[in-house]
């Protein structure tokens, strides 16, 4: 018979592009969150569970901390503060390769005072010097944070992955299972392929539309027999200018776009799929709380 198992809610937090979703990703072994090298990439709480013998971790990935400038900046910044609130542990994620500044300061200062275990993971060691790797970790002891509270990490490579994980077993607290030992995540269809569609315009179109764009999976339906996937989905851009890019010269980049995005779904679904993109202009939308709600920012 089993012993005692651990189970803990445990928040990914940090600045835009430490890493996070690539952390994320590694720890479940599948791919869970987009990961770009943009900003912002992430926009909602994405949850990825790790089952092993004696423990259960439920990964809560969380998008970037940064200021607000907008109602979606708003709607982020309460989902990182809940989901800290919520979890029973917190990795605050930091690159390694970047100094630190008042960002960061503000955000360990407030999972420091939930009071609750955490670890500081200092990210991408891969880039850079032990030099600088050092100045890292003393920069974070300066803020009160004890030595032992700090693993050096790369979650491109997996750098100390198993290290991490006997530390959360160590500091979980004991609990029985939530979910089967086969289940990965609790997000729908829509919302993963959603994602993934996002993640293509976001490495295609470079520093021109990411931030501006979304989109929403109007419809899915099996065909053929359950043989063929058709989906139906819609980009949302906020000027006519970005929807010209997405588009691109004779449909060239939608044509891209849906090919990088319907290949990625064919290998998750296997099966054939059909996906039927279209490209809208809704002025304004990350200021507007009727279209946040209708994307599901809420």
């Amino acid at each position: 018979m089993m012993g005692k198992t651990k189970l803990a809610y445990i928040s990914i937090v940090g600045k835009p592009n430490a890493g996070k979703s690539t952390l994320i990703n590694l720890l479940v072994g599948e791919k869970v969150s987009i990961v770009a090298d943009k900003p912002q990439t992430t926009r909602q709480r994405i949850l990825g569970v790790l089952t092993l013998e004696d423990a259960q971790f439920i990964f809560l990935d969380t998008p970037g901390w940064f200021p607000p400038k907008h109602l979606l900046g708003e709607y982020m910044q309460k989902t990182i503060k809940k989901t800290i609130e919520d979890s029973d542990i917190v990795l605050y994620v930091i690159d390694s390769s970047v100094e630190l500044d008042d960002d960061n300061r503000t955000l360990l200062k407030f999972v420091k005072d939930q009071g609750k275990p955490y670890l500081v993971l200092l990210n991408k060691i891969d880039m850079v010097s032990s030099k600088s790797i050092e100045e890292r970790k003393k920069e974070v002891i300066a803020l009160g944070v004890s030595e032992e509270k700090i693993i050096e990490i790369s979650a491109l490579y997996g750098t100390n992955k198993e290290l991490l994980i006997e530390k959360l077993k160590e500091i979980a607290p004991e609990g029985e299972f939530l979910y089967p030992p086969d289940m990965l995540t609790d997000q729908t269809d829509k919302f993963f392929i959603a994602e993934i569609i996002r993640e293509k315009i976001i490495h295609l179109t470079y520093q021109e539309v990411p931030h501006s764009v979304a989109v929403y999976v109007d419809d899915i339906e099996e065909k053929k027999d359950g043989n063929l996937l058709y989906i139906r989905a819609t980009i949302i851009v906020e000027r006519p200018t970005q929807k010209a890019i997405i588009i691109g010269k004779d449909g060239q980049m939608l044509k891209k776009i849906g090919t990088l995005a319907r290949m990625e779904i064919e290998s998750y679904y296997q099966k054939q799929v059909y996906l039927d993109l279209w490209v809208k202009v809704r002025e304004k939308w990350r200021k507007k709380p009727e279209i946040l709600r209708e994307l599901g920012y809420e």
